[in-house]
């Protein structure tokens, strides 16, 4: 116990915790010391009090995908009668509708579809960019791009620069999962090795686009396995200073090949949010997540390191196919900020402070802007 308090104390103070010490914390260490451990380092990074929230929507181009990741109840083959398509005028009229309702992000995602090459890609960024220019695509991910260039016949980093050229602003997390080798085999077998996916993403921070890193825990990793996906990227960051923050969050298990109870418990999921602050002295953002754990979980991770609950979430498909049914809206996230003793605020994708709500009588009011899922995956799942 003494080495785990003294441990704890260094890794407060800013001090780099290994693998193998952040393997201690997050199997022995008491929670609440934890957790103080944790809040003493975003404390010291944040110490405003502010914790953000972003408005956003997730638009989905397609359900048709090969890489048939065993997680995923999103995907349909290629040729599966439920497959769709969406047009990129339907997409610039999704981003339309977001704009107005106060969005600044969008996050354009979906299956790898055989037939979508690098053109398809451009076109759809450079029409969204051309009708929204104030929008921040923050959108896509290393996966994509590796998709991408087996269709087109590009190198990664071609891949990268034409879909910078063309109005990409920054990868989000997505394909990441697992990175650590045996896992990421056993859940996604045709998707790209982990140290691939990481390459890609040290690519584009060397081509100037930054992005973020995220984990979805619970899917038969060991502690050990959580940790080294997150060494991974450390080391990464070490290089680029290109990841902006660190999003872990829970699997799923409805309708999917997976299947089975998420093997991470919400106890599991808070020691990791704690581990991650203090593991990651070089990445400064926490992301707690309220759509896969709930409300009440995403707000106990402002007490453990987390400085920013993410989205709105205008619109999601992929989660919530499997399972995820968690809602709120932006009078609610604010409250949850706030009642947590935090100063609310909106930030944008570089998480520049937009609007800081320090006066509840000045909080914005409008019940539009609300989560929503709709599974197009899903047709029987209507949302409440």
């Amino acid at each position: 116990m003494r080495e785990i308090r003294s441990l704890l104390a260094r890794a407060a103070d800013g001090g780099r915790i290994t693998p193998d010490e952040a393997l201690l914390l997050y199997t022995q260490a008491p929670l609440h010391e934890l957790g103080q451990a944790a809040d003493a380092v975003r404390r010291r990074r944040f110490p405003d009090g502010i914790a953000t929230y972003i408005i956003d929507r997730n638009i989905n181009y397609t359900n048709v995908c090969v890489t048939a990741c065993k997680f995923c109840a999103f995907y349909r083959a290629p040729k599966h009668e439920e497959g769709w398509v969406r047009d990129v005028a339907d997409i610039v009229g999704k981003c339309g509708e977001a704009v107005e309702l106060g969005a600044t992000q969008i996050m354009l995602q979906g299956g790898h579809h055989p037939e979508f090459g690098i053109e398809w890609y451009e076109n759809a960024f450079s029409s969204i960019k051309a009708a929204y220019p104030q929008l921040a695509l923050h959108s896509l991910g290393a996966s994509e791009v590796v998709h991408i260039g087996r269709t087109s016949g590009l190198s990664h980093e071609q891949v990268i620069v034409r879909l910078r050229d063309a109005g990409l602003d920054s990868f989000a997390g997505a394909g990441a999962e697992i990175l650590t080798e045996r896992p990421r085999a056993a859940i996604a077998p045709l998707k790209e090795p982990g140290h691939v996916w990481l390459s890609v993403m040290e690519t584009a921070h060397g081509l100037g686009l930054e992005s973020t890193a995220t984990f979805m825990m619970g899917t038969g990793e060991t502690n050990a396995e959580r940790i080294e996906h997150m060494r991974m990227i450390r080391d990464v960051q070490d290089r680029t200073g290109g990841f902006r923050s660190f999003i872990p969050w829970t699997y799923q298990p409805e309708n999917n090949h997976l299947k089975g109870r998420t093997q991470a418990t919400l106890f599991e999921y808070l020691r990791l949010v704690a581990v991650a602050r203090l593991f990651f002295d070089n990445v400064a953002h926490l992301q707690g997540s309220w759509l896969t754990t709930g409300k009440e979980v995403g707000q106990l991770t402002l007490h453990l390191g987390a400085d920013d609950l993410g989205s709105v979430m205008l619109e999601e498909n992929v989660v919530s196919s499997a399972g995820a049914r968690h809602r709120t809206n932006r009078t609610e996230l604010i409250h949850l900020i706030r009642s947590a003793d935090r100063i609310p605020a909106q930030r944008d994708t570089l998480y520049n402070h937009l609007v800081v709500h320090r006066d509840p009588a000045d909080d914005p009011v409008d019940e539009r802007v609300a989560s929503h899922y709709s599974s197009t995956a899903l047709p029987l799942v209507q949302a409440s």
